[in-house]
C-alpha cells in the first residue's frame, strides 16, 4: 500500500502527462513535491486559482523570485500565464506541484533542488 505522497505524486505525474502532453521525471517531481511539505495536504495550499490575480503573484513572488532566484521582469508572470494556460481553462484543480515543477522546468532551473 502506498502513502498519501505517492497517491498525490501519481495524481501530479498524470496531469503533467495529460495536461502538458509530456512525460513526468518522477525524481523531480518528487522533490518538488516534498518541498512544498504539508501544504500539499491542504485543500486550498496544495491549488492554485489561475482566477486570482493575488495567488498568481504569490507564485511569482515566493516561488520564483524566492525559490528560483530569478529576477522580477514581465516574463515571470507570462511563464506563469502559459503553465496556466496549458493546464487548460476548464481545469479547476491546478496543483501547485505540478505548476512549480512547469515553471522550474521552464527556466531550467530543475538544479535547485539537488
Amino acid at each position: 500500500m502506498g502513502s498519501k505522497k505517492d497517491e498525490w505524486l501519481a495524481l501530479y505525474a498524470a496531469d503533467i502527462r495529460n495536461k502538458f502532453g509530456e512525460e513526468p521525471d518522477g525524481e523531480f517531481l518528487r522533490k518538488v513535491t516534498e518541498a512544498l511539505g504539508p501544504a500539499i495536504y491542504n485543500r486550498d495550499a496544495c491549488k492554485v486559482s489561475a482566477s486570482s490575480d493575488s495567488e498568481l503573484q504569490t507564485v511569482k513572488t515566493n516561488f520564483l523570485q524566492k525559490k528560483l532566484g530569478l529576477a522580477d521582469g514581465p516574463e515571470l508572470m507570462a511563464a506563469i500565464q502559459q503553465v496556466m494556460a496549458a493546464y487548460g481553462k476548464s481545469e479547476r484543480n491546478k496543483y501547485r506541484a505540478v505548476i512549480y515543477y512547469m515553471l522550474a522546468r521552464h527556466f531550467g532551473l530543475e538544479s535547485i533542488y539537488n
